[in-house]
């Protein structure tokens, strides 16, 4: 099938029976087949922040163009269905760097909270196996790393550029790089996509958000710093090619949460936790691949550490991508990967030190979500206008977006996408993803969709109780105490 022919038919997917995949150890070897590896490859991550995998160029997008992510695409795999652990800075980062799911993680379950090196990295195990490890700008957080007993970001040492980093790389030593840009993170300069050229009508308004000026001229300013985050990607991938490292660098391009709009990030609809990810590694990765099956950042640790030849701890709950990737195939590869497993505690700190805590399965079909304190609104209440989407509408990181929401609610025209980002959730959600992408129709409460509904959430409860999860152990509450490390007004 030609990669374009494919990509138009990402959408028409079978759901598969329900099963629970196993949590299994990684053989040593590539993909899990004898592949003579080369010396141990570099290993390079670059990440956006607020960013969800519609907003690249390859993947359709018409006002946001990505030529560096098409390009490693192109030249290894693209992953259409990936997904982070947490639609949150500080448990998807660390949920990305230790391979486990968020709430594993205790504190780290929450923003602006804390990792204890209890929780291994896999910058920790490439270090300790000679590896040079460093990142620039944001690595994991926000947070207070030394309040839970580490001397450094879980990232590795920080260094003000890929430059400096390289300078301070021991000779003939690999390295394992992470470049953690601040963008598209709000505040954005109001405008400043259509100073730059771009045109109100080319902006591509999901219909879960209003289609006005005001909004259409937001996305602009969100592609305008996708789109510097890429071209801040091709400046180090070039200096992968000026030092003729190019071909043994395992090369990841992904974002730790959705666009930081409502019902995008901090949310576990699609534009909150679903991922762009392109990984590329010439000299075992064959180019041209569009995968589809369904995967999690949690997967990205164990696969550097077979890529390196490093065995993957029991504690980390993902699996390496590699098997995915080495064949070189497009479409469903592992039959074992139909779902895939996220949620959230507390982003932003509520009175009481409250989170809104859910958790979700989404298959190709269907998206299933359960908010275990539906009393509680999902953005914070109308009170704080609800700051846990984009902040306060009059703060340093005032959405014209969310204000324009908040400020026409009652219009017609405004209503049904105010309350499906503010209002309050019922305690269970079900979306059949063929028939509403955007997911906009609960359908849980309707008898055609029963079976589905009980398959779902059995399978869901299952999976969080065999990864050891407090919040369906009866332990959820503490998931509150945590300690917020964050400004508090």
């Amino acid at each position: 099938m030609r990669r374009r022919d494919f990509l138009r038919s990402l959408t028409a997917t079978v759901l598969t029976a329900p099963a629970l995949a196993a949590v299994t150890e990684e053989s040593g070897t590539v993909g899990g087949a004898p592949v003579e590896k080369p010396n141990r490859p570099n290993i390079l991550v670059a990440i956006s922040d607020d960013q969800s995998w519609i907003s690249t160029s390859i993947l359709g997008s018409k006002y946001v163009q990505t030529p560096v992510f098409d390009s490693v695409a192109e030249a290894g795999a693209l992953f259409s269905h990936c997904f982070c652990s947490a639609p949150s800075c500080t448990p998807s980062r660390g949920a990305l760097l230790t391979g486990q799911n968020f709430w594993r993680l205790e504190e780290g379950a929450n923003l602006w909270s804390t990792l204890q090196p209890k929780f291994t990295t896999y910058t920790d195990l490439l270090e300790g196996a000679g590896y040079h490890v460093g990142f620039c700008r944001k690595g994991w957080g926000p947070g207070d790393f030394e309040a839970g007993g580490r001397s450094r970001n879980p990232a590795g040492n920080r260094y003000p550029s890929f430059e400096a980093f390289l300078e301070a790389r021991p000779e003939g030593a690999p390295f394992c790089f992470w470049y953690g840009s601040t963008d598209p993170h709000r505040p954005y300069e109001a405008g400043s996509g259509v100073t730059a050229g771009k045109r109100l009508e080319d902006a591509e308004v999901p219909p879960f958000l209003p289609d006005v000026p005001e909004v259409r001229s937001d996305l602009l300013d969100y592609a305008l710093e996708v789109e510097r985050f890429d071209k801040d990607v091709g400046e180090v991938l070039r200096r992968l090619d000026d030092m003729d490292e190019t071909a043994n660098t395992l090369v990841v391009i992904t974002s730790d949460n959705g666009l930081p709009f409502p019902r995008g990030k901090g949310t576990l609809y699609d534009y909150g936790v679903r991922m762009p990810l392109a990984i590329r590694w010439p000299s075992v990765i064959p180019g041209g691949a569009v995968i589809e099956d369904l995967v999690s950042h949690t997967d990205l640790a164990p696969t550097f550490l077979e890529a390196v030849g490093i065995g993957r701890p029991n504690g980390m709950t993902g699996r390496s991508l590699l098997p995915l990737v080495t064949g070189g195939e497009s479409g469903r590869i592992d039959p074992s990967r139909d779902r895939v497993f996220f949620g959230r505690e507390r982003h932003v700190l509520r009175e009481g030190g409250t989170g809104y805590p859910c958790r979700a399965v989404r298959t190709h079909d269907y998206l299933y979500i359960e908010n275990f304190a539906p009393e509680r609104y999902p953005a914070d209440s109308p009170d704080t206008n609800f700051r846990d989407v984009d902040g306060a509408p009059e703060g340093p990181k005032r959405s014209p977006t969310k204000s324009y929401m908040i400020e026409h609610k009652d219009e017609p025209s405004v209503k049904r996408a105010f309350e499906l980002a503010f209002e309050k959730r019922p305690a269970e959600e079900l979306y059949d993803l063929n028939q509403d992408p955007y997911q906009m129709a609960n359908v849980a409460g309707e008898k055609e969709y029963e079976p589905t509904r009980i398959a779902l959430r059995s399978e869901l409860h299952g999976y969080l109780r065999g990864t050891g999860d407090p919040r369906i152990l009866g332990h959820g509450a503490l998931f509150d105490t945590y300690a917020y490390y964050g400004r508090t007004t």
